[in-house]
């Protein structure tokens, strides 16, 4: 770059931090925020601040590349004319995707809209609480709790993600347990989960002892704000025979296209053995999930 250039970008960069500390750092607005709050500000209207200095293109997007997503929409847009032109480019995004790591699992699907793909690469996470059991029973609800009652125990065989230690384990009669989660609390407000309808994609591991038969159970279900059931999972009980290889097997789904009203994702899973023996002969449970995701 040019000493002049060097001069702007510099002056770019003061643009941009007195502009942060005029609003302070925004809150971890919920996906589809943004766009509410992009409406109220005006931003339809944006007109180039006489203040803005101008710049090559390139040396505004690696500004912008270097700072946080959010920030990105809610105040660097709001800058200029220009600045705006390249937040709302396709370009833009699919560089940021390329830069932090977050590529489409099919190469050969193109995200139909990379902004919308980079946030929710972003915000992605398991929204169970405690999935693999190290916090004992916190974050679930015990529904049924048969036999000689749900335990917490120490992998009896390695599990393929070598990080999971833990495991839930049923008894002799049937042991259920249950979260239920709210999407706008974890930041997925009512008007993104209705418009965008993201993948929901659930996962969940289990395993039978090798010396006793076991039943798996599981069933998810997607709600309304009344808590109605809009789409559910269920698929039929896995059985495993007494004398087994007692390997972790993964149960998977994906909901998609699910409609409108989807305010909360209901997780219930367990089983029980099949010998009834005392103790805790019965099917183990851990490494369950639960993620908003880009469409595959």
């Amino acid at each position: 770059m040019s000493l002049i250039e060097n001069e702007r970008l510099d002056s770019a960069i003061k643009v941009v931090r007195t502009l942060r500390e005029g609003i302070g750092h925004p809150r971890d607005h919920g996906l589809g925020d943004d766009l509410k709050l992009l409406k109220q500000k005006g931003m339809g209207n944006s007109v180039c601040n006489p203040d803005c200095p101008a710049l090559p293109r390139d040396a505004i997007e690696e500004i912008l590349y270097n700072l946080p997503g959010q920030q990105v929409i809610l105040v660097c847009r709001l800058v200029c004319t220009e600045w705006k032109s390249v937040v709302d480019s396709t370009a833009f995004w699919r560089e940021r995707c390329r830069r932090e790591g977050f590529k489409p699992l099919n190469t050969h699907k193109v995200p139909r809209d990379w902004q919308e793909y980079y946030f929710l690469c972003k915000k992605r996470r398991n929204l169970l609480k405690n999935p693999n059991a190290e916090d004992g029973f916190t974050g679930w609800n015990i529904i049924e709790n048969g036999g000689d009652k749900w335990v917490v125990e120490n992998m009896f065989s390695p599990h393929p993600d070598e990080t999971v230690t833990k495991c839930f384990v049923t008894s002799y009669l049937q042991c259920i347990k249950s979260q239920l989660i709210d999407l706008e609390k974890e930041g997925y407000n009512p008007a993104f989960m209705d418009e965008i309808q993201p993948d929901i994609v659930i996962s969940d591991w289990y395993a039978p002892r090798w010396d006793c038969g076991s039943v798996y159970e599981i069933r998810v279900e997607l709600l309304n704000r009344k808590k109605k059931t809009v789409q559910f999972f269920q698929p039929d009980p896995v059985e495993f025979p007494q004398w087994n290889d007692q390997q972790w097997e993964q149960m998977t789904y994906t909901f998609k296209d699910y409609g409108p009203g989807v305010r909360f994702i209901h997780f219930k899973h367990g089983g029980r053995d099949t010998q009834f023996w005392a103790g805790h002969y019965g099917i183990r449970v851990t490494n369950s999930s639960v993620e908003i995701c880009p469409s595959a």
